[in-house]
This record gives C-alpha cells, sequence and structure tokens, in this order.
C-alpha cells in the first residue's frame, strides 16, 4: 500500500509539472490508502484555489480510494511522532497513518522527506 501525500494529490489534479511522476503511483486503485487529512487538504486548497466542482470531484475521486479514518490510537500515535520528529500535526498524522497500515508515502514534501518508507519527488 501507499499514501499519496497531498502535494502529490495537487500536482496530479492540477495537471502541474510534476503530474505524470505522480501518475504512475495513482494509477494502482487498488493500493492507495488516502488518510482523511489529506482528503481535507487537497479538497481545502482545490476550493480556494479553482473551484468548489473542482475540489468536490477531486473528493469524489479520492474516496473510491481506500480512506484512513483518525481514530483516537493514531491521533496519539501521531502526536508522539510529531513531538519526536517535530513534525506539523498533518505530517505526523500522515506518517503514523502509514506506520499503522505498512503503506510507503510518495511525496515532495521536504519535512518528510526523511522520514522512513518516504519516496521523495522534488519540486525542482
Amino acid at each position: 500500500m501507499i499514501i499519496v501525500d497531498s502535494s502529490g494529490w495537487l500536482e496530479w489534479f492540477s495537471n502541474g509539472k510534476l503530474a505524470d511522476a505522480y501518475e504512475k503511483h495513482l494509477r494502482d486503485r487498488e493500493n492507495i490508502l488516502v488518510p482523511t487529512i489529506i482528503l481535507f487538504e487537497v479538497y481545502k486548497v482545490l476550493k480556494r484555489e479553482v473551484s468548489e466542482e473542482k475540489a468536490l470531484r477531486a473528493a469524489g475521486y479520492m474516496k473510491n480510494r481506500l480512506v484512513a479514518h483518525l481514530d483516537e490510537p493514531l491521533a496519539l500515535a501521531a502526536a508522539d511522532i510529531a513531538l519526536q520528529a517535530g513534525l506539523a500535526m498533518a505530517d505526523a498524522i500522515i506518517v503514523a497513518t502509514a506506520r499503522a497500515n505498512n503503506c510507503s508515502i510518495i511525496t515532495s514534501d521536504a519535512d518528510l522527506k526523511n522520514q522512513p518508507n518516504v519516496i521523495y519527488i522534488p519540486k525542482n
């Protein structure tokens, strides 16, 4: 299983310069886990920067994957990770979700690039 971080989904949905690099990871629908925090981030950014219609279509597309909900044990694990690794809340939730589900994280977020099981796609 893999988690494609918000940066990847946003590149793909907006046909950004890294869209092709992310598309190869997004092809395998059966093996993508979408943490609810990523659903939040992608919807928020697309609604703010593009349109509500595009944001709703993207959310619908993402919800057709396996969605990982934030529950109490995951929240506590994320808090520990945030304290240990100095990560922001959303990043810590993504890392905790990946660890709990034995997933790799595909991202262009430099804050995550040194975490275990991260495939980093640089923005340059």
